[in-house]
């Protein structure tokens, strides 16, 4: 899994202005004149409830394009895996009819090149697995892999996480959410773009059911301070720490890319889990 803004931060390619995470980092500043929205960007839900949500910008990306292979992929098995965030304020997708069966559902927020997402989905293949990424190599990466791995419980959402959980999401209808290493913006005039905030922690108990789970993991220990600043924030969730018994939902069952990096420089990694009140 790629550093990410997990589905908040802009990335992809020039050619297709998005809102959402990506593995890249922004080559540049917002302009002054950011109040125009590029095309083909849906804009950003208006929240009005008093908390905190990440805020967007416009941003140059780093180039991203797709294989002739995976272009191929892409036409024939997106329609069926795949779907982009639409621009209607209405779209709750249909989960049991998008996965054909009944089962819990966790939802992976910036799934980056999704190499962790392939490899953990079928050591849990009872759940429905959501990645939602912005980025769309890395979304064709996954795909790939789903592919040839013939992985079923793995489906995928183009577009900014934070849309994608308000609008395609039912209340109550989660068991699960994962933001694994999140970019940590670490300018400090950047962390209002930090994916962790009062009000995502809101939107997320909204969406998980009773007993549902919220697993975070970072390696960046400024990131890991302001996390620690917002465990007790929300309510809805109670703050359970890493305990023994932690559903197996959300075991990291193989290192992501970036936890990979972060433990070959000795980084900590920190692990933060909240379950929905009853």
């Amino acid at each position: 899994m790629e550093h990410s803004d997990n589905g908040v931060t802009p990335g992809g390619q020039p050619a297709e202005p998005t809102s959402g995470a990506t593995p890249g980092s922004p080559s540049a500043e917002p302009p002054a004149d950011s109040a125009a929205t590029p095309p083909g960007r849906p804009l950003q839900t208006e929240f009005n409830d008093g908390r905190d949500y990440p805020r967007l910008g416009r941003f140059s990306f780093r180039r991203g394009t797709l294989t002739e292979n995976q272009q191929r992929l892409w036409e024939e098995h997106w329609p069926r895996l795949g779907t982009d965030l639409p621009e209607t304020e209405h779209c709750v997708v249909d989960l049991h009819e998008w996965f054909g069966r009944q089962a819990d559902t966790i939802v992976e927020i910036g799934s980056g090149t999704g190499t962790s997402t392939a490899a953990m989905a079928p050591l849990e293949a009872e759940k429905n697995i959501v990645a939602v990424e912005i980025y769309r190599p890395g979304l064709a990466k996954l795909l790939g892999a789903v592919v040839r791995g013939g992985i079923t419980n793995v489906r995928m959402i183009k577009g900014d996480g934070v849309e994608v959980l308000a609008r395609m999401f039912a209340p109550n209808s989660l068991a699960g959410v994962r933001i694994f290493f999140p970019d940590p913006w670490p300018k400090a005039r950047h962390h209002k773009r930090r994916i962790i905030q009062t009000g995502t922690l809101h939107l997320i108990a909204t969406r998980l059911r009773p007993g549902g789970v919220l697993h975070v993991a970072t390696d960046h220990a400024d990131y890991a301070e302001w996390i620690d600043g917002l465990v007790a924030s929300e309510p809805q969730l109670e703050y359970l720490g890493w305990p023994a018994d932690v559903p197996q939902l959300t075991d990291r069952q193989v290192l992501t890319k970036f936890e990979g990096k972060g433990l070959s420089k000795e980084h900590v990694i920190r692990d933060y889990l909240w379950r929905k009140r009853p």
